[in-house]
């Protein structure tokens, strides 16, 4: 069964968009995260099996600073995280956003690009998350710059 749908069929090899779906032990995960009651930063790394043509669980960090998290990512490849972040607003206020971040560095395959590029949105609609952002260098991910982006939505 092919898991994945190419927008163009008539070269197999050839560079098409590909949406991959998500695993379902992964969707269950992702559906609890999203409902933790801890209070501290998390996150869950996926990437794509591209064998299975699946998005999976690549690994789970608990009590993690961006910048901590930073370190955790690999330079060379493509990657989908969700966040859980405490997040302090300047009135005093604590919320606990979820962030749907994809490191997408530079120099990648172009067929890892078009696999996670065609299955980020399934991901995200998934997960069902609205704050999504990219980076292009995994240096980028730094407390002020989340603290930036989420600045936006309040």
């Amino acid at each position: 069964m092919n898991r994945c749908v190419g927008l163009s069929s008539v070269d197999p090899k050839s560079e098409s968009l590909v949406v991959c779906d998500v695993a379902e032990d992964l969707v269950e995960k992702l559906r609890k995260f999203r409902f933790r009651k801890e209070t501290n930063n998390a996150a869950i790394i996926m990437k794509i099996d591209k064998d299975k043509r699946l998005v999976v669980l690549d690994e789970e960090l608990e009590g993690i600073s961006p910048d901590e998290l930073k370190d955790e990512l690999p330079e060379r490849r493509k990657t989908f995280i969700v966040y859980s972040y405490k997040y302090q607003h300047d009135d005093g206020r604590v919320s606990y956003p979820l962030c749907f971040i994809f490191s997408s560095p530079v120099g990648c395959k172009p067929e890892q690009q078009m696999m996670y590029a065609g299955s980020k949105n399934k991901l995200v609609q998934t997960a069902e998350l609205t704050k999504v952002f990219e980076i292009r260098n995994t240096e980028d991910l730094t407390e002020e710059w989340l603290r930036e982006k989420l600045g936006f939505f309040h």
